[in-house]
């Protein structure tokens, strides 16, 4: 059973930061990270981290948020820095599960940047 759980959202300034942490259970991951959605417009992918390290990001977020893991722990961070208005979104854990290549997420945790 696999199961991703998502902590650190919340409300900050424009400006601001805020550390999403995700923690993965029920297997090992091949990749994973952070897609978000906006009320009224498409889930798009944020940041996404391979076990190898590489990283991949939108360009919307790139310079201001950095994508990590810790393979040992099954945990993947994001770091949020210089949060705009527009980075307003429900945030969802991904994970790729590596023997089967199946995807899972978590249940999303609300990031709110009042400007």
């Amino acid at each position: 059973q696999v199961q991703l759980v998502e902590s650190g959202g919340g409300l900050v300034q424009a400006g601001g930061s805020l550390r999403l942490s995700c923690v993965a259970s029920g297997g090992t991951f091949i990749t994973m990270g952070w897609y978000r959605q906006a009320p009224g417009k498409e889930r798009e992918l944020v940041a996404a981290v391979q076990t190898s390290g590489t990283t991949t990001y939108a360009d919307s977020v790139k310079g201001r948020f950095t994508v990590s893991r810790d393979n040992a722990e099954n945990t993947v961070y994001l770091q949020m820095n210089s949060l705009k208005s527009e980075d307003t979104a429900v945030y969802y854990c991904n994970a790729r599960r590596w023997y089967d290549r199946n995807e899972y997420w978590g249940q999303g945790t609300q990031v709110t940047v009042s400007s």
